[in-house]
């Protein structure tokens, strides 16, 4: 089957800056990638529709029959029963939301037309959504990641619902040191060859997943639902206090809360990370702390791209939203529901601005233009720490955003 995933143009815009390097599926929430759990739901040759600038290396296969996917949307059961359902030319939806289409789409424009919306035969998604009760895995009918916000709130499900789906009718690894601690154990999957020194894991509240090659260091502790990415590693005396995912490749440390680091990133040093989600190539320095929560307790606002000013999150706790290649200084400190764009460098004392542009350069004093030349410097030596090369789709993709979010820089 050839299967699409396309990007909502509204969805796309609501979930920068993370977006603005790559198509929506490509989004971890849980332990897997959005793309990567419809791989497992559903088999078959998996491409994207989505922006002109991140298409070449993004890319479109098409064939003569075609099943559409919106990228935000969580695949499960029921899902999948619906799909199996629809027809040619049908269009799955839900409170006005497309799921999928079977059929042929020339463009990524035709979503953001009444018009498709509106000559196509509509199916309507059988069960309806609605607000997730914590520790509710299968309460909830349909997910959908609309909002940069929603990839910690619903972290802790699609923990829950990926666990199961990767160790269903697989046996753990087991843990030989005599000194690592685990409560309910069976709720605690470890992948081959993981090294875990003198550890607490506690599954009491939801499962521990650790991928294989994983490094979780003296002293560490982890509370479900979490998990950790393949070769990720722990510095010792690390925590993780539950609804966490650290994806592949990460190296962190201090205290981390209900959050998500895409992969490629660094966070090794003791500080707060609290509601928040951090993408890819990113570095926080050390004691880099993000407020969670305001002083006066109100709802956090924050900024949204989308509709081009800050927005109530109808959240309580909200922490910091940072894209691709940023990264803070020692002694950062961020405000409750703070957003990063791509490629900004953040230093020096006190509480820098809530929204930070993509090539931002400074702090709290104020910020300038973090010249293209001397970002793209950075990233190879960086990549090269990982063992990677900058390809010449990721510079035009940089390239692009340089030029896009000049509005929103000043000067």
């Amino acid at each position: 089957m050839n299967i699409i995933l396309f990007d909502e143009p509204t969805t796309k815009s609501n979930l920068l800056p993370f977006t603005y390097t790559r198509p929506v599926s490509d989004i971890r929430v849980g332990i897997l990638t959005i793309r990567e759990k419809w791989e497992k739901w559903l088999p078959g040759d998996y491409s994207y529709l989505t922006e002109d600038y991140l298409s070449k290396k993004f890319a479109l296969q098409q064939s003569t029959e075609n099943l559409y996917l919106n990228g935000c949307v969580l695949p499960d059961s029921k899902l999948i029963e619906a799909l199996k359902a629809l027809k040619k030319n049908q269009l799955l939806i839900d409170d006005n939301l497309p799921i999928a289409f079977y059929g042929n789409i020339d463009s990524v424009t035709e979503l953001n037309t009444n018009g498709f919306l509106g000559s196509k035969e509509k199916v309507i998604f059988p069960l309806t959504s609605g607000p997730v009760r914590r520790g509710g895995a299968d309460e909830r009918e349909l997910i959908s990641i609309r909002h940069v916000y929603d990839i910690f709130i619903y972290n802790e499900i699609a923990n829950r619902r990926d666990f199961k789906l990767l160790t269903n009718g697989r046996k753990s690894h087991d843990i030989e040191d005599p000194h690592t601690i685990c409560y309910n154990q069976d709720d605690i999957f470890i992948e081959e060859n993981v090294n875990i020194k003198s550890a607490i894991l506690n599954a009491e509240k939801g499962p521990i997943y650790i991928g294989k090659n994983a490094i979780i260091g003296e002293g560490s502790k982890i509370r479900g639902a979490s998990s950790v990415g393949e070769s990720s590693i722990l510095n010792m005396g690390t925590r993780i206090i539950g609804d966490t995912t650290i994806g592949p490749f990460n190296k962190v440390g201090g205290e981390i809360s209900n959050s998500v680091i895409f992969g490629n990133s660094s966070k090794v040093h003791d500080g707060f990370l609290g509601n928040s989600v951090i993408v890819e190539w990113c570095n926080l320095g050390a004691d880099t702390n993000v407020s969670n929560l305001k002083n006066n307790y109100k709802l956090v606002r924050i900024w949204n791209y989308g509709e081009n000013r800050f927005v109530d999150t109808g959240r309580q706790f909200c922490g910091l939203m940072m894209g691709d290649h940023s990264k803070s200084g020692i002694n950062t400190m961020f405000n409750t529901g703070t957003v990063v764009g791509v490629s900004s460098n953040i230093f020096g004392s006190g509480f820098p601005r809530a929204f930070i542009p993509s090539f931002s350069w400074g702090g709290a004093r104020g910020f300038t233009t973090y010249q293209f030349k001397r970002a793209l410097d950075v990233i190879p030596i960086v990549f090269g720490r990982r063992k990677k090369i900058l390809i010449e789709e990721d510079v035009e993709i940089l390239k692009h955003i340089f030029e896009v979010t000049k509005k929103y820089r000043p000067g």
